[in-house]
């Protein structure tokens, strides 16, 4: 099977350029592979270039999942991480598909410096010795 980069996905999600839709179309009608890097790649596209809303790139990322000449890697940690995204769109797509393939690979907890990120399940908060210390001091010290 072949695979897909990022610009041919953002095609078929933005339909912008109707000869690169047509081409873009023409090349998966075959099937296509999509790795999630791939993935990740299309949902920064989609809000940086596009300037797309959460809820707008979580069609997307659905349609790409139901797409029937679309093969996404694992795609049940895509899905995972799409309902993840969709309970805490603030976290980004690309942060709840990192959580969702450690959590596959069995390599939890994750490690973050992100203090959103690290109030899901399956996170823990990489704390600098700097923080720390500013927590230990007491008040008024």
């Amino acid at each position: 099977m072949r695979a897909v980069d990022t610009n041919v996905l953002v095609r078929l999600v933005t339909r912008d350029g109707a000869v690169q839709v047509e081409a873009a179309e023409a090349f998966v009608a075959k099937g296509a592979w999509v790795s999630h890097l791939v993935l990740a790649e299309t949902t920064w596209v989609l809000a940086s270039v596009y300037d797309l809303a959460a809820g707008p790139i979580a069609r997307a990322v659905e349609m790409l999942l139901n797409h029937r000449e679309l093969t996404i890697q694992d795609a049940d940690v895509a899905d995972a991480a799409l309902a993840a995204y969709r309970r805490r769109p603030s976290l980004g797509f690309s942060d709840c598909l990192v959580l969702e393939i450690a959590r596959k690979a069995g390599h939890l907890p994750l490690g973050t410096f992100d203090r959103d990120l690290s109030k899901v399940e399956g996170t823990l908060r990489v704390q600098a010795s700097s923080e720390k210390g500013r927590r230990e001091k007491p008040k008024g010290a």
